[in-house]
């Protein structure tokens, strides 16, 4: 696996980190949550960046989106208690084939 690829990979690990911490900062009333969202948020921007440098926009822009919002939709299940049914586990489950098929096919050119 490329740099490319290992950083875009921990931009959407950040990206589901800030979003989490959005959750916790309470609309940004918590100042220490607050300042660790936004240090995550820039290092989520950083390192999309550095990916974008050899990675095509659109395939790590993608990737980088669906990281984040199945990660986050994934650990709002599991800790946050949010609904587990179904239609939002096969939805979920396009998401992550969608971003594999992205890096499977963006490799095959």
């Amino acid at each position: 696996m490329s740099t490319a690829w290992f950083y875009l990979i921990l931009a959407g690990i950040c990206e589901i980190g800030w979003a989490f911490g959005l959750k916790y900062s309470e609309g940004f009333s918590k100042p220490l949550i607050s300042i660790v969202t936004v240090i995550v948020m820039i290092l989520s921007f950083i390192l999309l960046a550095q990916a974008m440098k050899t990675l095509p926009l659109g395939t790590a822009y993608a990737i980088w989106t669906g990281i984040g919002a199945a990660g986050t939709a994934i650990l709002g299940m599991v800790f946050l208690n949010e609904p587990k049914d179904l239609m939002r586990i096969l939805c979920l489950l396009m998401i992550v084939a969608g971003v594999v098929g992205l890096k499977f096919f963006a490799e095959s050119n």
